[in-house]
């Protein structure tokens, strides 16, 4: 992606299911459980670097001793800074250890020297980069069935309702935020489940200090979520341990958000993309799981390990852009995947350049479209291919001299590396001025490959949202090569509407496909249709979630994408662009075809999976003509 969209979090959750001699025998170290969290934070980190997080509980300790360590960071290199504050507590406590090589003394008196860790990787779409907005988050209390650390990949666009919840059952939130909603709610419900327990044993004539254990074991982790999840409206990845050593991870009943596990009699692991686990624990990819929607994994202190239903699956709607963008590319779906989204615009860019394969150069911006770019190249070929054969029939190859036959089949595709992305953007430029000229030089172009005012140059990009990038620099400098011709192409159709599950894209005036559509609109004479979307908006504003309609899709109906298309052209082409500029994007249903399992949509359908989306929606169109630029859930 040309440009910068914060999305989504990474969570990872390890369980090792042996003491700790067990791998300092077999492995050589009983650090074995905090090296791979640290490789799975370290393979998940395009998921969130904002700040990171880690937990780790120790099952087996005394009263008196500490069982819980936790480490968060906001900076740089977040990942890095927690495991370097890891690696120092642990040389510390060493260092003044009168037995180093006695795995149990090393359990009893290391940080972190435990079975059981939790880490998160955070991209913020609320909050400022505050160590308070980071995962994972605590709810302490002197009985560790009651004490909870909590991580997620996840936004509620519910949180006034959930809220107003919290104060219906008399408690006083710190916050109004959706993880303080969240955590205090699973607080709720895991404080419940431990007082009917409690009172069960009492009633049985068990001791207070005999019932703690009694509890830790017969806890009903399904009972607490179903409970504390049945008002959620979200997407989530929710992960949680429970200080006496029970852990979850929890998947919301759309599928939206991802999570994958793994467990063998070693371990036990759950992370938000599969092919990290796959090179994580070298396993392979049929081996590692997807936690279906509505599901939790559950590992109990004792270790059983099996998947409960919390809620009650509904249609599959999971992030379409994870499999566009934000998810790696290295797993073996995703990458068949992305090819073909690249693959099935061959047709529309073969139209776009008159089928003229001899002058057009073929290229994309790196680095997440190069698997797209694979795939278009492939299509291309591939009609290319039919091209020739229906040349050579109808030509009478026989008849033909070798000139003219090598003339045909020497047709192929000119692939060349244009766009070179050369600087990154630094936050420490401060006024707009500085920063607007820094964008615009944060790529460079190859010369002397593009034939001036002869080739057209199609170059490929995974997904144009805001197309402020492109404007401010890649046609800028691709307009340097006069090319003829300058066709963009994103792999993802338009981006219509907000997000509001994970991802920041919560304004519409951010996205050029809505601010085109906006400019149609006026353009044609239909302005009345802004003043009716915005009152049947305003006349929602109350009702209930699950009455709310989606009125913004009133404001596309009157325009085919390709009407849409032509005015993002126009709007993004920079003044003194030489080159003639268009811009295509992918159907929505070359993008079913090639993601049939991941169904989710709603940034360019409107077609949201939960209630709260349409609510959204609306209120960020709301936001957008009453001038506001605050978040609309």
């Amino acid at each position: 992606m040309s440009e910068l969209i914060k999305h989504e979090c990474g969570i990872a959750l390890i369980r090792l299911l042996k003491p700790l001699e067990y791998y300092q025998a077999k492995y050589g170290t009983w650090q074995y459980g905090l090296n791979k969290l640290y490789l799975l934070m370290e393979k998940q980190h395009n998921r969130g670097q904002d700040g990171a997080g880690i937990v780790g509980i120790k099952l087996d300790l005394k009263p008196g001793q500490e069982y819980m360590d936790r480490h968060r960071s906001v900076e740089q290199n977040p990942i890095k800074h927690i495991f370097d504050k890891v690696n120092k507590g642990i040389k510390k406590a060493v260092k003044h250890g009168p037995r180093v090589q006695d795995v149990r003394w090393i359990y009893e008196n290391v940080p972190f020297a435990g079975e059981l860790f939790l880490g998160h990787l955070r991209y913020g779409t609320f909050g400022n980069n505050s160590i308070e907005f980071v995962h994972p988050v605590l709810r302490q209390n002197n009985w560790k069935s009651r004490t909870l650390a909590l991580a997620g990949n996840f936004n509620m666009t519910n949180t006034d309702e959930l809220f107003n919840k919290l104060i219906e059952l008399g408690q006083h939130p710190k916050a109004y935020t959706d993880t303080v909603t969240v955590l205090e709610k699973v607080g709720h419900f895991l404080d419940e489940e431990n007082q009917l327990l409690f009172r069960q044993y009492k009633n049985e004539g068990f001791t207070n200090k005999k019932i703690s254990p009694l509890i830790e074991n017969d806890l009903d982790v399904q009972k607490v979520l179903e409970n504390a999840s049945k008002d959620w409206d979200g997407g989530y990845a929710m992960a949680g341990l429970f200080g006496h050593g029970d852990a979850f991870v929890m998947r919301d009943p759309w599928g939206i958000r991802p999570a994958f596990y793994y467990y063998n009699d070693e371990i036990a692991v759950v992370a938000s993309e599969r092919p990290v686990i796959q090179t994580v624990i070298n396993v392979g990819y049929d081996q590692v799981k997807e936690i279906n929607p509505g599901d939790a994994v559950i590992i109990k202190k004792d270790g059983r390990i099996y998947t409960q239903m919390i809620r009650v699956p509904h249609q599959r709607k999971s992030c379409s852009f994870e499999r566009i963008y934000f998810s790696r590319g290295s797993d073996k779906d995703i990458y068949q995947e992305r090819k073909k989204l690249g693959r099935l615009l061959s047709p529309a860019i073969l139209k776009a350049v008159n089928n003229d394969i001899e002058n057009t150069v073929f290229s994309y911006i790196p680095n997440t479209s190069e698997t797209a770019f694979y795939g278009l190249i492939h299509g291309v070929r591939n009609l290319c291919i039919k091209d020739k054969l229906a040349k050579l029939t109808n030509g009478g190859a026989c008849e033909m001299t070798n000139e003219e036959l090598e003339s045909i089949l020497s047709i192929e595709p000119r692939v060349e590396k244009i766009a070179i992305k050369d600087v990154k953007l630094r936050t420490f430029i401060a006024d707009d001025a500085s920063r607007d000229d820094l964008v615009a030089h944060v790529y460079d172009v190859t010369y002397g490959v593009v034939r001036e005012n002869q080739d057209t140059l199609v170059i490929i990009d995974d997904s144009i949202v805001r197309g402020t990038t492109l404007k401010t620099s890649i046609l800028r400098i691709l307009d340097r090569l006069n090319p003829k011709k300058i066709i963009v192409v994103s792999s993802a159709p338009q981006i219509r509407f907000p997000d509001c599950y994970g991802i920041d894209m919560a304004q519409l005036d951010k996205f050029i496909a809505f601010n085109a559509a906006i400019a149609l609109v006026k353009e044609t004479g239909k302005e009345s249709v802004i003043n009716q979307v915005y009152k049947k908006c305003k006349e929602q504003e109350n009702l209930p979630k699950e009455e709310i309609v989606n009125y913004v899709r009133e404001i596309y109906k009157a325009f085919t994408p390709e009407q849409i298309s032509a005015k993002i052209a126009e709007l993004l082409k920079p003044e003194g662009c030489k080159a003639e500029v268009e811009i295509i994007y992918q159907t929505i249903e070359n993008l079913h075809e090639a993601c049939p399992n991941d169904t989710g949509d709603w940034y360019f359908t409107g077609n949201y999976p939960t209630p709260g989306g349409n609510k959204v929606v609306n209120k960020s169109f709301i936001n957008y003509i009453e001038g506001k630029g605050e978040r609309a859930y």
